[in-house]
């Protein structure tokens, strides 16, 4: 867990595309708010490996955000057991599970519904809201970390020759 930690850090501070590690917090919140085994989770990981994201920030993404679906699972439930109930959608719904595909990717459970909506919805705010905080992160907090004399001797220690090899410089 400390070595992942360690590789968000020289995510945050290396040359990657703010977006690449926006994407990778974003594709983390599905998997880690949706029920792990499910269908969709397939997806979004198959989709993690293909395009250019930042693994690392997407595991530390999805473990955090498994804490906070484990925290909002009765929201989820809640959401899905009205979506699943509303009237007006029921010949949606058995219209879907009549599609094998629909049954595997297990709808019809009023928690998963509710979290892959929630975190569908929160997809795009989590993207822009990763980018702005990586960009001010880099514009002003790094440029101010570096100012201090401890992280000026660090960079002079052992440790920060393993950050360098372990980021690749």
């Amino acid at each position: 867990m400390i070595t992942t930690l360690v590789k968000l850090f020289i995510a945050l501070n290396s040359e990657n595309s703010a977006k690449q590690i926006a994407y990778a917090v974003a594709l983390g919140s599905i998997i880690g708010l949706t029920p792990l085994f499910s269908l969709h989770n397939l997806v979004v990981l198959i989709l993690a490996f293909l395009i250019r994201v930042h693994l690392g920030t997407f595991f530390v993404s999805w473990s955090l955000f498994s804490l906070l679906g484990v925290m909002l699972t009765t929201s989820f439930s809640n959401l899905g057991a009205s979506l699943l109930n509303l009237a007006s959608l029921n010949d949606f719904w058995t219209s879907l599970y009549q599609i094998t595909l629909f049954k595997l990717a297990h709808f019809h459970h009023t928690t998963t519904l509710g979290s892959l909506i929630i975190s569908l919805i929160t997809f795009m705010p989590i993207t822009y809201l990763s980018v702005y905080l990586i960009n001010k992160y880099r514009q002003h907090v790094m440029a101010f970390i570096m100012k201090f004399k401890v992280v000026q001797s660090l960079k002079a220690s052992k440790f920060y020759s393993v950050y360098q090899s372990l980021s690749g410089r």
